[in-house]
């Protein structure tokens, strides 16, 4: 666990698109050498059609970020429907070499009473919650993402045990079901969905019968389609008791987003021009704050860190 006064800990999130498995690894290997992220979480966590393309390189995976000198942390599947889906989060949460980070109710219940992690989509809205699951093993809680700055500190002030994560950058999940609309939109069924996914690397953009975006398809998953980029906000929500930040992989130059986050956090750049370096390394990934502020999501809420500290 982290304490609050140590360093901040910049994590890279699992990854919620179906890229193809040499892909998959590459990108780790990458971030293995490049990225200056402290830990790492692997891991299908939408679609457990998508578990073989990346399990032939899970442990290679683990291991060079390992060397590297990052920890690693395992992923379950957000949404357990099938007997060898429940099989698989039993499996995982078995296995005692690595911490495992629970995304639905049964991973809860199978790592119940051993230290665990806490997923975004578990839904933890106040004290009392966190400090339920940290007295069941939780030594690490990403916060849903869609909780406005004010109730974080809240969280964070009322059940100090476990360290708090939130997304500092990536699509925001915000759903998942047992039916595929990505597969439908491609006019395939779920069953024969031919992974269609894999098409589209950063999710597939819906838009209002305006034309305008709103959100993205991922699989079974959906996702916000701007990204949130809490830049802004790291030094207000370090100091009410957010330890850890999480980055969210796209396809864009994550190495050198992780590079703008560290900075940041190390006071080394100013966070409006990270902000715009940002924008330059994702230029079709639209940035958003809005849900840290008490706003719908999508928005932009410039200068962010003084927006927070007029409200406190």
């Amino acid at each position: 666990m982290t304490s609050n006064c140590e360093k901040p800990v910049l994590a890279l999130g699992p990854m919620l698109f179906h890229w193809q498995g040499a892909d998959w690894r590459d990108f780790y290997f990458r971030l293995a050498d490049e990225a200056p992220v402290d830990e790492v979480y692997l891991g299908e966590t939408v679609c457990s059609k998508r578990q073989p393309f990346i399990e032939p390189h899970i442990a290679e995976v683990a291991e060079r970020l390992q060397g590297s000198g990052k920890r690693v942390i395992l992923s379950s599947l957000t949404l357990v429907t099938l007997e060898r889906e429940r099989r698989s989060v039993r499996e995982l949460a078995a296995q005692d070499d690595l911490l495992v980070e629970a995304n639905d109710l049964s991973a809860l219940q199978a790592l119940a009473g051993r230290p665990h992690a806490v997923g975004p989509m578990i839904n933890v809205y106040n004290g009392p919650t966190a400090a339920l699951l940290a007295r069941q093993g939780a030594t690490v809680i990403c916060l849903p993402p869609e909780l406005p700055a004010s109730s974080i500190a809240q969280i964070a002030r009322s059940a100090p045990g476990p360290a708090y994560e939130v997304l500092a950058f990536g699509r925001v999940p915000l759903a998942i079901s047992a039916r595929c609309a990505h597969a439908r939109a491609k006019g395939l069924a779920k069953d024969n969905c031919q992974f269609v996914c894999s098409q589209d690397p950063d999710g597939l953009a819906v838009s209002t019968l305006k034309g305008q975006p709103f959100l993205a398809m991922n699989g079974v998953q959906t996702v916000s389609f701007t990204c949130q980029a809490l830049l802004g906000e790291l030094s207000t929500l370090a100091a009410g008791g957010v330890s850890r930040f999480r980055l969210s992989p796209q396809r864009c130059d994550m190495a050198a987003v992780a590079r703008l986050y560290r900075d940041v956090l190390d006071g080394a750049l100013d966070p409006a021009e990270a902000s715009d370096r940002l924008r330059a390394l994702a230029p079709d990934l639209p940035l958003s704050n809005g849900f840290l502020h008490g706003a719908p999501g999508a928005q932009w809420i410039a200068d962010g860190r003084r927006r927070l500290a007029a409200h406190e």
